[in-house]
C-alpha cells in the first residue's frame, strides 16, 4: 500500500513520544481521555470492559481516531468517588490478574494433552474424547450425529444435517 505506515512505526514509540497521555475533560465533571499510542482496538475493547466493571464509572468508551493512527482514546467519567485515572490502574491490575489466570489455565490443557496420543486433553473436549472420528473422507461430518450423549458432537451433527 502507497498510504500504508511502515510496520515499526505501529508499535515502536518515537523520540519523545510517551505510551500513555491523559487529557482532563474540562465540560465534564470527573472525567479524562487517556490516549494510548501505538495500540489498537484490543487494548481499548479491554480496557474499556474492564473499567465498565468497576464501581462507581458512569461512562467508559473507546475510539481509534483513524485506522492508520495507532492510537487508542479511552474516556472515563467517574461519579466522582475516585478519579478517571484511580479506576483505569484498577481495571488494568484486574486485567492482569485475569490474563495470568487465562495463561495458566491454556498452559495446564496443553501440559495435559502432551503426555500420549492425542495432542489435546480428552478433558479439554469432553464431548469428543481421544478415540472420536475426525472429520475427513474416512469419517464424514454425520458420524458426529452418533454422539450417544447429546453433548456438542449431537449438536455439531445435527447443525450439519440440516
Amino acid at each position: 500500500m502507497a498510504n500504508a505506515p511502515d510496520r515499526f512505526n505501529l508499535f515502536l514509540l518515537q523520540p519523545g513520544e510517551q505510551r500513555i497521555e491523559i487529557q482532563e475533560d474540562m465540560r465534564l465533571p470527573n472525567a479524562a481521555t487517556f490516549v494510548f499510542n501505538k495500540e489498537d482496538h484490543t487494548l481499548g475493547n479491554m480496557l474499556r470492559h474492564a473499567v465498565l466493571a468497576q464501581p462507581g464509572v458512569l461512562f467508559c468508551g473507546y475510539k481509534v481516531p483513524h485506522p492508520l493512527e495507532p492510537r487508542v482514546l479511552v474516556k472515563v467519567q467517574t461519579d466522582g468517588s475516585q478519579t478517571p485515572a484511580e479506576v483505569l490502574q484498577q481495571a488494568c491490575t484486574k486485567l492482569i490478574v485475569q490474563m495470568g489466570s487465562l495463561k495458566q489455565t491454556w498452559a495446564k490443557e496443553v501440559r495435559l494433552g502432551a503426555d500420549g496420543a492425542a495432542p489435546y486433553a480428552p478433558a479439554m473436549w469432553p464431548a469428543y474424547g481421544a478415540g472420536a472420528p475426525v472429520p475427513g473422507p474416512e469419517a464424514p461430518l454425520d458420524a458426529y450425529a452418533a454422539d450417544t450423549d447429546g453433548a456438542a458432537g449431537g449438536a455439531m451433527g445435527g447443525y450439519v444435517d440440516m
